[in-house]
């Protein structure tokens, strides 16, 4: 039987794969914005199961706007890192720096 512990402990670790990611990994963009999409999937786990063990629907329905948001945000970031790319042919940030005007 799988109870609320089970859950929030891997919430926990998925955001804690994503905070590491984010701290190991500074230099590559895609996986900059994969780290951070993990943590908003660790925190969208942790609504979606409150809101079972709560039976309150509100959680749910806060996890589709959230999805939402995260899917445009990850759509202009890779918009942008598509005409960063153009201009500088590498994904590393150090480079992306030098594009200051």
């Amino acid at each position: 039987m799988l109870t609320l512990t089970h859950f929030l402990s891997l919430a926990a670790l998925l955001f804690c794969i994503g905070v590491l990611g984010i701290f190991l990994n500074k230099r590559n963009i895609i996986t900059l914005l994969m780290a951070i999409e993990l943590i908003l999937l660790a925190v969208n786990f942790n609504f979606l199961a409150f809101s079972y063990y709560l039976k309150d629907l509100a959680g749910q329905i806060f996890v589709l706007f959230t999805l939402t948001v995260a899917a445009a945000e990850l759509a202009i970031g890779l918009a942008i890192l598509v005409l960063l790319f153009r201009c500088a042919p590498s994904v590393d940030t150090e480079e992306m720096s030098k594009l200051k005007g």
